[in-house]
């Protein structure tokens, strides 16, 4: 009998990926959940339509589920961040509080949930799930996103204490690869940098030295890891840092996808922008010692793929247009 996986937030960049991949899966019956973005042809995948902020919504779509993958969420850019950081707390508090009730209720087996690292410290070594400080204040910037994804980490080890559902919590550093938002004005530094690099005619600029320093994983990791997550899980809550392990700084970066386009570009700094000289890199040893997973596709590779997917996916799209 198939394992029934209710993969909320289908048709956004994390979920489209999990949703690809895991439909080609035999022993799997994968159902997308999708709000406000229209579906998309994918074979063996069933579609519903849900409102994940009401009750009702989710009532429907929950019915008979195993797994549920929560990768929906209000998110966008580093603009939204600063100038409209109330969107990403309101609605993403009250859908996965209203999410793990109900997958309480109806004795769902398994909920994955997608948390992120912005209530880490800036460190120049690699931080393990433990050393984050709750009595260290978190940057002004991510006081409202951070502390969300902090109370959705303690409701998946809530309701994994009170009843037998297993719930992973995912600190996962930045994704990138297929199906990322390209746009400038919502996408997050590796997407925009990629935008900017194949448009661009002779030059690229770089807000302030670039010194900040990212760990960087594509998807396609992140997929893997949530399929021996979903087997391997050893205890009922487990909270996993998932990402490359690397820093890499932004500079660095530009140069990558720079050079793996293949294109003569120019790159200058803008130095009349702030230089904050952050580094975040994650250790992911608990996740190797227990579920067996570490990133296969490096920094080079990864940008590869990603410049191909642009290509075929965007750029063609772009050219037909004109």
């Amino acid at each position: 009998m198939k394992t029934k996986v209710l993969i909320c937030g289908a048709t956004g960049f994390i979920g489209r990926n999990l949703t690809e991949q895991l439909s080609r899966r035999a022993d799997l019956e994968i159902h997308a959940v999708r709000f406000q973005r229209p579906q998309y042809h994918c074979p063996n995948v069933i579609w519903h339509h849900a409102d994940l902020r009401k009750p009702e919504d989710i009532e429907r779509v929950i019915k008979g589920v195993d797994v549920i993958i929560q990768a929906a969420a209000t998110t966008s850019g580093s603009k939204d961040i600063v100038t409209r950081p109330y969107i990403h707390v309101t609605d993403n508090a009250v859908m996965n509080s209203l999410l793990f009730r109900a997958a309480f209720e109806h004795q769902v087996k398994h909920v994955v949930f997608f948390s992120c690292t912005v209530m880490y410290q800036s460190s120049e070594t690699a931080l393990k799930e433990s050393d984050f400080d709750a009595n260290k204040p978190l940057h002004p910037r991510y006081f409202g996103v951070g502390n969300t994804k902090l109370y959705i980490e303690k409701m998946c080890e809530f309701y994994a204490g009170i009843s037998d559902m297993k719930f992973t919590a995912i600190r996962h550093s930045n994704i990138y690869g297929a199906h990322d938002k390209f746009d400038l004005e919502r996408s997050h530094v590796f997407g925009a940098t990629i935008t900017k690099v194949m448009t661009a005619k002779d030059k690229i600029t770089v807000w302030g030295t670039g010194e900040e320093e990212r760990d960087l994983l594509y998807a396609d990791d992140l997929v893997s890891f949530v399929e021996l997550a979903m087997t391997k899980q050893p205890e009922k809550y487990r909270l996993y840092n998932c990402g490359l392990g690397q820093a890499i700084p932004i500079r660095q970066l530009v140069q990558k996808i720079v050079a793996h386009s293949g294109k003569a570009l120019t790159i200058e700094h803008d130095l009349s922008q702030p230089t904050i000289k952050t580094s975040l890199f994650l250790d992911c040893s608990l996740a190797k010692q227990e579920l067996g997973w570490e990133p296969r596709v490096d920094l080079d590779e990864g940008i590869k793929r990603t410049l191909a997917w642009w290509q075929e996916n965007v750029g063609k799209k772009e050219v037909e247009a004109a």
